[in-house]
């Protein structure tokens, strides 16, 4: 075998399983609709304590039916976007209208109105399915002549009101017209090649760029996952992350779908471990902060217990232990976590290696993934026959990458080529001839991959903070080592300039600590007792750097740092916040 032809085969990940091989959204529903027909698809809690279950037999009638009815109002070809909670009306509404009637436009529903109606205007919308909390937000925005939005349709209503029309009634309208013989949904072709749907960027640094994402692309994605990683027909999801951003879409809701496995929705960040309980939830797609924040209340209860030295022994006993050995012999810690838990999927930031291998020595499969809006999203992940703490995993199957720009420590800018790939950034020409070049996205993430094809990401090319000696500082890593310090929940990493000399900067940090866990394991509750513990850490870590990456200086908070719906740091607005408060040592 040639020697480039052996190494692409080697740097991408192998085939485990099976698939369903689909060509559109549309195909997926058709070809699951028998073979996962009478199996749960949704557990809804409803107010009462009580659960609703959908199968996926209805779930596929539901959306055929929602469909129809946007036809007859006129939505052929439309944008329409949705916004609210994760639900599954919300999922249905996102089907309904991919799959036959126009262009869906998921929106975050955690942004002010200003940027909500910004977003609206540039999509050009001409209806929006929304949960009843945006109600009064929407109608407003329809008032104005700046946009094309005709209908308003709401998830929670039972009937329409005014100009507010109703998801459950047109469902209902939908089923009857098709079964008077309507099939203007029901036979409705997809073209795979062309846009579908239009996803916002976060823009934690810039104004967001509306990427153009088609069927291909987002099955593709499926079809690559599902070929690798264990996820089954009696397997329960659990939804937390925003729906409207492409991993919870792509790898928690179609995925889930395409796998005929049960989704269940997550009753709010405070309640997931309770949730995992509750619903014998086997997988969950999740971001760094949950399972750092998740893996602290497990290390809080155990000292509480008296139990924490006897972990760390057993898991240093355990070290060269099988993932299945170390499973059976901390029973302690499945159980915390509902019991039933198969694979725990890491994404949409790094997570911390020490974190990681906290979760694989007590026998989780958490396993790190890697991916963009612009890549739909998956681009690497782990897998069970091939993974390596700290990485990213290999490129998924029918996945390139390779790294532009060099430099002699293996570091270059990671590009991804595939049938992932979006389309572009949408009426954006001059960003999307800078980001996509030859079939290759620049993906702006600096990354080394090694020689068995396991790809590390170092930082974002934006993020690398430059000192006067010409050295590359970068915040990620940095952050990973500070956030290693007990106590610590997270860290913001920033360089501050130390002269008149714009170029003389020197590292520091603002640290994010947790008062409990700091009380009791340094003893420490006033201001000048916490930051001495804390930086005392910190000059542990300084002296196993070189002396250009020392930590200099610290900040102290017990706000969470800004952040991006999907967890990323916003780096500019932290460090805004910063420079506004007086006290040097508290923010």
């Amino acid at each position: 075998m040639p020697e480039v032809l052996e190494k692409m085969v080697k740097n991408v990940s192998k085939k485990l399983y099976d698939v369903i091989e689909i060509h559109d959204l549309k195909d997926m529903l058709n070809q699951t609709k028998n073979k996962y027909g009478d199996k749960p698809a949704y557990q809804i809690k409803k107010k009462d304590g009580s659960y609703q279950v959908l199968s996926h037999r209805e779930v596929r009638d539901m959306v055929d039916d929602l469909g129809t009815a946007l036809l007859q109002m006129g939505l052929k070809n439309k944008r329409i976007a949705v916004i609210g909670e994760n639900r599954y009306e919300w999922e249905i509404a996102y089907l309904a209208i991919a799959c036959g009637t126009g262009i869906v436009v998921p929106l975050d529903k955690a942004l002010p109105e200003q940027e909500l109606e910004s977003l609206i205007q540039r999509s050009e919308v001409e209806a929006i399915f929304y949960s009843e909390k945006y109600e009064a937000m929407l109608e407003k925005i329809q008032q104005k002549s700046t946009n094309h939005l005709q209908y308003l349709i709401s998830m929670d209503l039972d009937q329409k009101q005014d100009n507010r029309y109703a998801q459950k009634e047109l469902i209902q309208m939908g089923k009857q017209r098709k079964e008077a013989g309507d099939r203007s949904f029901v036979d409705a072709k997809i073209d795979p090649e062309k846009m579908s749907m239009m996803l916002f960027t976060s823009g934690t640094t810039s104004k967001s760029k509306v990427v153009a994402l088609s069927h291909k692309n987002i099955c593709s994605n499926l079809m690559a996952i599902g070929s690798i990683l264990n996820i089954q027909s009696d397997d329960v999801l659990l939804s937390i992350l925003p729906i409207h951003h492409v991993f919870e879409c792509t790898v928690g809701f179609l995925f889930s779908l395409y796998k005929g496995a049960k989704t269940v929705f997550c009753d709010g960040l405070i309640h997931i471990v309770d949730n995992l309980k509750e619903y014998q939830v086997s997988v969950m797609a999740c971001v760094p902060g949950i399972y750092e924040a998740i893996y602290t209340m497990m290390e809080k209860q155990w000292r509480k217990q008296g139990k924490w030295e006897m972990i760390q022994e057993k898991e240093k006993q355990l070290k060269n232990a099988s993932l299945e050995e170390r499973r059976k012999a901390f029973p302690e810690a499945q159980a915390m976590l509902g019991g039933h838990i198969k694979l725990l999927i890491c994404g949409a930031a790094a997570l911390n290696p020490a974190v990681e291998e906290k979760y694989r020595l007590l026998g989780f499969n958490l396993v790190q993934g890697y991916g963009l809006t612009e890549t739909s999203p998956v681009v690497a992940v782990g897998t069970e026959a091939e993974y390596k703490l700290g990485t990213i995993g290999k490129a998924i199957p029918g996945v390139e990458v390779k790294l532009a720009n060099q430099q002699p420590d293996g570091m270059g800018e990671l590009l991804v080529k595939g049938p992932n790939v979006a389309l572009g950034y949408y009426q954006d020409e001059r960003s999307t001839k800078a980001s996509f070049v030859d079939g290759w996205f620049h993906t702006g993430d600096l990354a080394t991959i090694d020689e068995e094809g396991y790809i590390t990401i170092c930082g974002r090319k934006k993020s690398v903070i430059v000192l006067k000696n010409g050295k590359n500082i970068f915040p990620e890593e940095m952050e990973n080592l500070v956030n290693k310090i007990t106590g610590v929940k997270e860290s913001f990493v920033f360089g501050k300039q130390q002269s008149q000399d714009k170029n003389d900067i020197k590292i520091h940090v603002e640290v994010v600590f947790d008062k409990e866990l700091v009380k009791q394991v340094y003893q420490a509750e006033n201001k000048e007792a916490i930051y001495q513990a804390i930086f005392h850490q910190i000059k542990k870590i300084n002296n196993t750097l070189p002396p250009y990456k020392a930590i200099r200086g610290m900040v102290l908070s017990e706000e969470p740092l800004i952040k991006t719906t999907t967890n990323k740091i916003k780096r500019q607005a932290n460090l805004d916040a910063i420079n506004q408060f007086t006290d040097r040592l508290f923010r």
